[in-house]
């Protein structure tokens, strides 16, 4: 079932609350943080580099830790103040007025002194079944990287019937969380724009 919402926020909570009691809609839990490729799913894998230094790293681990890569023209995640936790669900928004509406679980944190990530899954109801994991990285040449992996497959004959129109939307998402991160971490930090 593809679930599509008006921005409500009753109806949002009621299926944040509904989404909150289902489990996740694929295997490999934790996966995409570990390098599973589950061989029946798509694999994406995509790195940009958002600027250089400890401080750029602390920064843009915020980000992460407040959906910063979730703030961008088109993409949103309801409710925005839920944390970034094992177990937290949210529903990410796609499109205005009406969206896309993606139930989805935290279902691993990933805490090093040099990466920090999350992996959220699919719940029933969003349009995909698998999982995506955003990581921040300082890395030893000091440059930050943030780095996207996910595995999908259509969750309906809807979304599989659509499919290039399912592929360029999931790859607009995808760009779309690089450009916000990249957006974070040059407003506190103007002189580390890298494209």
């Amino acid at each position: 079932m593809l679930l599509i919402y008006s921005q409500k926020q009753r109806s949002l909570q009621e299926l944040v609350d509904r989404s909150g009691r289902a489990s996740v809609t694929y295997v490999d839990v934790g996966g995409s943080l570990h390098g599973a490729h589950p061989a029946d799913f798509r694999h994406d894998h995509d790195d940009r580099v958002l600027g250089q230094g400890e401080d750029v790293f602390e920064h843009a681990k915020q980000g992460l830790q407040s959906w910063g890569a979730h703030s961008s023209l088109g993409v949103r995640v309801f409710p925005r103040d839920t944390a970034v936790a094992p177990g937290s669900t949210v529903i990410v928004l796609v499109g205005a007025p009406l969206s896309i509406a993606a139930p989805c679980r935290v279902v691993e944190v990933l805490d090093e002194p040099r990466r920090w990530g999350f992996a959220y899954g699919t719940l029933p109801g969003h349009p995909e079944q698998g999982e995506e994991s955003f990581v921040v990285t300082w890395a030893d040449d000091d440059l930050v990287h943030f780095e996207i992996q996910a595995y999908s497959r259509p969750a309906n004959r809807l979304v599989r019937l659509s499919g290039p129109i399912a592929q360029w939307i999931q790859r607009l998402g995808t760009s779309s969380y690089f450009t916000a991160m990249q957006k974070y971490v040059i407003r506190r930090y103007p002189s580390q724009g890298y494209p």
